[in-house]
């Protein structure tokens, strides 16, 4: 049977989390070393994704004023805040491990298994395509990977305990995203341990069936160990990089590149409001949020659509919607999903199609 490497790097700065995923990456692509599962914790981090601007993405004085440290990752992916009260999970593998370079078949066998490893804690934990776990629809943990040479990083985020509202204002997203009725609809929507359990869960314990669940899908035994000499060189020079202004603003593009644009409007089912993050430069959608006063059943709908227009490029914005909605079941009274269409163009002022209209 195959051995594979625990690390735990325990609670450390960003710069010094993300320094390690180069290292890792780096020696797993050399094959210097086995494949590895570590476990990571961040102090309190508003992470962007590679190819993310911080003045477009973050809220930056806020950030400041709570002494969250900026930081820029290795792979690709939305802002996402990180703290204590969540354990990060990290596979360092080769395309031998996965027998596939389809990130989402990878996605689906890797979810599925860590799936196992939290229900085993007490809950009903189940992969969402693309990349999420959730438990009764409330996402507790997200999940991305990427492929450097011949070697696999595959993350995860699994939330213990979770402060939704710090979340949100780390995010550059509109105020009415903010009000007390938005955060408590997004708690609706995320989930943490604690609370599905009702107290804090053991730590250790989530570590070992971890552990056990990641042996049964590959077949394989794991050890604990340490990093290796070649390990810390890496880290080293990586962290001499990283550790800088011009490391966190190797994108840097001012918010007026990226204006939040709103608009509203009646329909027969209700009022609806689209804010609309568009980066200009590429016209396309960043980000798009739905608030209003209308009827959707499930209620989740909004969420999901939210994220199926994540990075759409405006000339797809009505083909998107229009898939969205084929492929579900949704009760929105007399609301249409050429409504939502409507109320994004009118965000951006974009003249309305006949189809549209229709």
């Amino acid at each position: 049977m195959k051995s594979w490497r625990v690390l735990d790097t325990g609670l450390r700065p960003p710069a010094q989390n993300i320094a390690l995923n180069r290292a890792l990456l780096e020696a797993r692509q050399a094959e210097e070393v086995p494949s590895t599962l570590r476990f990571l914790r961040f102090t309190p981090s508003a992470l962007l994704g590679y190819h993310q601007s911080a003045e477009q993405e973050l809220n930056l004085d806020y950030c400041k004023a709570n002494h969250i440290a900026v930081q820029r990752r290795i792979t690709g992916g939305g802002a996402i805040y990180f703290d204590e009260t969540q354990i990060g999970w990290e596979l360092y593998l080769h395309k031998r491990d996965v027998g596939t370079t389809d990130m989402q078949a990878i996605s689906k066998r890797i979810c599925h298994a860590a799936a196992t490893a939290i229900s085993a804690l007490g809950v009903d934990a189940r992969f969402r395509p693309r990349n999420d776990i959730e438990v009764d629809g409330r996402k507790i943990s997200g999940t991305g990977g990427a492929f450097d040479g011949d070697a696999l990083l595959f993350q995860g985020t699994l939330l213990v305990d979770f402060d939704i509202e710090k979340m949100l204002r780390v995010l550059r997203i509109p105020a009415e995203k903010l009000s007390d009725k938005a955060i408590a609809s997004a708690r609706e929507r995320v989930a943490s341990l604690k609370e599905l359990l009702g107290c804090q869960p053991d730590v250790v314990q989530i570590r070992s069936n971890i552990i056990e669940a990641f042996e049964s899908e590959f077949g394989v035994e794991f050890h604990e160990d340490e990093l290796t000499l070649s390990e810390h060189a890496r880290y080293q020079v990586a962290l001499r990089e990283i550790d800088t202004p011009d490391w966190i603003d190797l994108v840097s593009r001012p918010a007026d590149g990226m204006p939040v644009l709103e608009a509203v409007q009646k329909f027969a089912g209700g009022l609806l409001r689209a804010s609309v993050a568009f980066d200009t430069l590429t016209q396309t959608l960043r980000q798009v949020w739905f608030t209003g006063d209308f009827f959707v059943s499930p209620r989740r709908t909004i969420a999901d659509l939210e994220a199926a227009l994540r990075d759409t490029p405006l000339d797809k914005l009505e083909s998107r919607i229009r898939a969205f909605f084929s492929g579900r079941q949704v009760d929105m009274l007399s609301l249409a999903p050429a409504d939502f269409v409507t109320v994004v163009r009118l965000a951006l002022k974009q003249p309305l199609t006949d189809s549209v209209i229709q």
